[in-house]
């Protein structure tokens, strides 16, 4: 069989990962804090039908003869820049102005936290912040945060993560920290789904990291921001860009199998 149709189906298969990647890109424009991807290939081994052979006797060099067989999937990378702001007012919508990520749990008794850039929580039955889904926002040091107090009636939170806290009585005090981790190599992050990442062993030395406090310039950790929300970092002029060169990238690949076929019809034709 022909070399190139294996190139064109290697080709086709992708561009069809590109064209899933672009769509999972759109589908999440207005998702909070999500991070687009990108797909990048690399060739496949090349078939060597001559070797080099080095400059002798007053004759020159020749150059290796190679014939490429297809393209593969090299990388899909996650594109941590950081998305727009949108102004909520809502207290408890935050945003991280630079890098980090919220920690978040489950359960209280869970040992090692789940990463998240979406800042939408909550206070629910119990009056513990939490996320859309129910789970532990967690604080400086890695604990959960503790239930807010009964005579507390409002609550606003500082730029480092302090929570302030307006009691009945008129006063103000200030609570504990909300929590931020930094990670080394961002990319290294596994999507769990639900805004959710996991770290793994290229996303911190060992998975290992610690919750600290924001807006601290030693440990660069960003400022928190309430009353706003981090949206989406896909563009989608660029997405819509890129789903064309897509398209006809996988329509290209298809002509070279069509192409390959009538070779090979010919080649069966010339039996009659």
């Amino acid at each position: 069989m022909l070399r190139s149709m294996y190139s064109g189906v290697s080709g086709m298969r992708g561009f069809q990962t590109k064209l899933d990647v672009i769509g999972n890109n759109i589908a999440n424009v207005n998702t909070v804090g999500f991070k687009a991807g990108r797909v990048m290939f690399k060739d496949i081994m090349s078939q060597t039908v001559g070797g080099a052979t080095a400059p002798a006797d007053g004759k020159g060099g020749v150059n290796p003869k190679q014939i490429g067989l297809g393209v593969t999937v090299g990388s899909v990378d996650t594109i941590h820049l950081g998305g727009s702001a949108m102004t909520t007012n809502q207290p408890l919508d935050l945003r991280i102005d630079g890098d980090g990520f919220f920690a978040v749990k489950l359960t209280e008794d869970q040992e090692q936290s789940f990463l998240t850039r979406a800042g939408d929580f909550h206070i629910d039955a119990e009056r513990n912040i939490v996320t859309s889904d129910g789970m532990r926002v967690v604080g400086e040091g890695g604990g959960v945060l503790e239930p807010l107090e009964d005579t507390v009636v409002g609550l606003t939170i500082a730029q480092d993560g302090t929570l302030m806290f307006s009691n009945a009585d008129g006063s103000v005090s200030a609570g504990p920290k909300i929590g931020v981790v930094k990670v080394v190599n961002p990319e290294g992050l596994e999507k769990l789904g639900g805004n959710l990442y996991r770290v793994t062993a290229n996303a911190t030395l060992d998975g290992e990291f610690e919750v600290v406090g924001a807006n601290d310039a030693a440990l660069g950790t960003g400022a928190i921001v309430a009353g706003q929300l981090e949206m989406s970092n896909v563009e989608l002029t660029g997405e819509f860009t890129e789903m064309i060169v897509a398209q006809r990238g996988f329509q290209a690949n298809s002509r070279i199998i069509t192409t390959s076929d009538e070779v090979l019809q010919e080649v069966v034709n010339l039996k009659r």
